[in-house]
């Protein structure tokens, strides 16, 4: 079978034919790739054709596929069993790690999915504080949990609905919901609603709705409001996190949160999430605090050993080695984008942070509300000529791209080459 035959065998046997609504080539004329086989920066689909991958699972494979130290792990760990249901020594091994490494955390709480950290992340923030609200931010994605499928109402920070049927007003009643880069907005409504208030949660590198990019100044304020309002300020590092540093925005931006939470490249490319936070938010987490959060599989050993040998290779020299790729790439990009059929992507510029970059008409926005009405009617065709060249990107103007240490300079050239440049 083809790609388009097994898609509409798919349709017939799951909603819309995919298991995560961006992997159904939404606003495409084609369908969805099929994948086969997958290794280094390469994946074939079931047609036999090869792809340069820039989406390497939407971020984990920051070293790429089949990464050999990890996959020897993962070898050794399905010899001893892949699943437990009891205490093991391998997410002690990785909690001890990170913990090491990265100076504001205390304790690790593993879990299945970074939407299963910022559930807990949430609910952990109202435990600790004892108040309901929660203040988000429109262009940040923060998983399918309930009270983050939310978007403005008729006010800003005044009221809100649910950006999802099944989300009722009553969840949508306890978010505030801001835009990115105002400040004295966020003043406004701490100073309206502060008592009521548990949490700020932020991407603090949006990466999930374009790249906006936030000033340090701003993070910073965010942080001082927070301080100064007694709500915590919780750090969305599912995206960011291992990818800007291994201590992600936190390292790069020197802001401590009061809760990180973490997905994606933690696991090396298996189910995982993760949340930290000091040792005096954590206590409150059952089973020694009345926060209840459980998990059939969480933490389980083969996305912990995974995550420990991805975690293991990532040195400075290698994030400074991703940057310098991925910056090879952009310029690729960007000089295909001028000069194919007489700039007929002209409109379109790449840009990068660390080893993420995105497509736009401008690199200077930062805010969701700002991202052009038409970016899919200019990012669909050059997603089309990509792919028609053996270059995938993600299926969606908002995704972002992601490099890894596979892409190295032989993938460089070739990418050159399918360019036609």
């Amino acid at each position: 079978m083809n790609n388009q035959e097994l898609f509409l065998k798919s349709k017939t046997k799951v909603p819309g034919g995919v298991h995560s609504p961006v992997r159904a080539f939404k606003g495409m004329s084609m369908a969805p790739r099929f994948v086969k086989q997958a290794n280094g920066a390469y994946f074939t689909d079931i047609e036999d054709k090869q792809f340069i991958d820039f989406c390497m699972s939407f971020g984990p494979l920051i070293l790429g596929h089949q990464n050999e130290e990890v996959k020897g792990q993962l070898h050794q760990a399905l010899d001893r069993g892949w699943t437990y249901g009891t205490c093991e020594p391998y997410s002690l091994d990785l909690a001890e790690f990170l913990i090491e490494k990265i100076n504001f955390i205390d304790q690790v709480r593993f879990v299945n999915s970074g939407t299963e950290a910022v559930m807990t992340a949430l609910r952990l923030a109202r435990g600790v504080t004892g108040r309901s609200k929660i203040i988000k931010f429109n262009g940040c994605y923060h998983g399918h949990v309930d009270s983050m499928l939310i978007k403005a109402g008729s006010g800003l920070a005044g009221t809100a609905e649910s950006s999802s049927k099944g989300v009722p007003n009553s969840i949508a009643d306890d978010t505030l919901i801001l835009e990115l880069a105002d400040l004295k907005i966020v003043r406004e409504v701490f100073e309206r609603e502060g008592e009521h208030i548990a949490a700020l949660i932020i991407e603090p590198l949006p990466a999930n709705n374009g790249l906006l990019i936030q000033e340090q100044s701003y993070l910073e304020g965010l942080k001082q409001l927070c301080e100064e309002f007694g709500a915590l300020l919780i750090f969305d590092e599912v995206i960011s996190g291992f990818r800007m540093g291994f201590g992600g925005m936190a390292e790069k931006t020197g802001i401590n949160p009061d809760i990180v939470t973490y997905g994606k490249v933690i696991g090396g490319g298996l189910p995982v999430g993760a949340l930290g936070a000091r040792k005096e938010i954590m206590d409150h987490l059952a089973p020694i605090g009345g926060v209840y959060q459980a998990g059939t599989l969480s933490a389980n050993p083969l996305a912990m050993v995974a995550g420990l040998a991805t975690l293991k290779q990532l040195t400075s020299d290698v994030y400074q080695q991703l940057e310098e790729q991925t910056q090879k790439v952009i310029n690729l990009l960007n000089q295909f984008a001028q000069t194919h059929a007489n700039g007929q992507f002209a409109d379109i510029k790449f840009y990068r942070q660390g080893s993420l970059f995105w497509s736009a008409s401008s690199t200077t926005i930062n805010r969701a509300c700002d991202i052009p009405a038409t970016i899919s009617d200019n990012f669909n065709p050059l997603f089309s000529e990509l792919l028609n060249r053996g270059i995938y990107l993600a299926p969606s103007a908002y995704e972002v791209g992601f490099c890894s240490m596979a892409h190295d300079d032989s993938v460089i050239a070739d990418l050159k080459k399918r360019l036609g440049l």
